[in-house]
């Protein structure tokens, strides 16, 4: 007999069923989550106080000086044991990355006394809108808004950044905090600011400050700018006052 009249007697073989790999994929698939959670965890946890990777200052930095945090705009405790310096621009992304960091410091150490914070306008020749930005969050400040200001112009950065006409858009911003756009409007105009932004702009080239954001925990700068590390450092150096 033939195979195929054997095949169409008999029947063709049925195929052989391959088991579900649907519970073997996701198992595979969960793995590759935890591995990931685990690194992504590891990568964001702060370095020990203690840790040899932490920056230090060399033995030839000085002190900051302290003469220069006029120019820029502090909050916190003139008593606090630890001062923590940024150098940014409000158009610099990095800098905008790096706030959410700061408003963490300002939570959780500067209204417990623990750190002085203070913020250096670095507006860079290449971003049109750094000054005018500076401007605006000093113009609020005229107003008891600095900080909300400062927040709300990193927080809405990519909004603002390649507008053409920026006082237009801070007014508005202005109104939105509740101040008087027209008081406001008349400090952007006038550039009632320009000269003091000018001289935190010199104190960041006296402090050869050469990138924003360059962050300071007294006089220490930090390699990697980011609340990792800046906590890290900050309680490295609250242990010192302590002992």
């Amino acid at each position: 007999m033939g195979e195929a009249k054997r095949r169409k007697q008999s029947g063709a073989p049925a195929p052989r069923k391959n088991g579900n790999k649907k519970p073997v994929l996701i198992a595979v698939a969960a793995v590759v989550v935890l591995v990931i959670v685990a690194a992504v965890y590891l990568l964001a946890r702060p370095p020990a106080p203690t840790s040899d990777d932490l920056p230090v200052a060399t033995p030839e930095t000085g002190e900051f000086p302290a003469m220069l945090d006029q120019f820029g705009t502090s909050v916190g405790s003139e008593d606090a044991p630890v001062v923590v310096r940024e150098f940014a621009d409000y158009q610099c992304p990095a800098c905008a990355r790096f706030s959410e960091a700061s408003q963490r410091l300002k939570k959780e150490y500067v209204e417990a006394g623990k750190v002085r914070f203070v913020y250096f306008d670095l507006p860079l020749r290449q971003h049109a809108n750094a000054m005018p930005a500076a401007m605006a969050a000093r113009c609020a400040g005229d107003q008891g808004e600095y900080w909300a200001m400062h927040d709300k112009l990193f927080g809405s950065q990519p909004q603002w950044s390649g507008t053409n006409d920026p006082v237009a858009i801070f007014t508005r911003y202005a109104g939105d905090l509740g101040l008087e756009e027209r008081r406001f409007r008349r400090c952007m105009t006038t550039e009632l600011h320009k000269e003091t932004i000018e001289q935190s702009l010199q104190a960041g080239v006296q402090m050869r400050v050469t990138s924003t954001p360059t962050v300071m925990v007294d006089n220490i700068r930090l390699t990697r700018p980011g609340w990792g590390q800046l906590s890290a450092v900050v309680e490295r150096e609250l242990n010192k006052t302590e002992d």
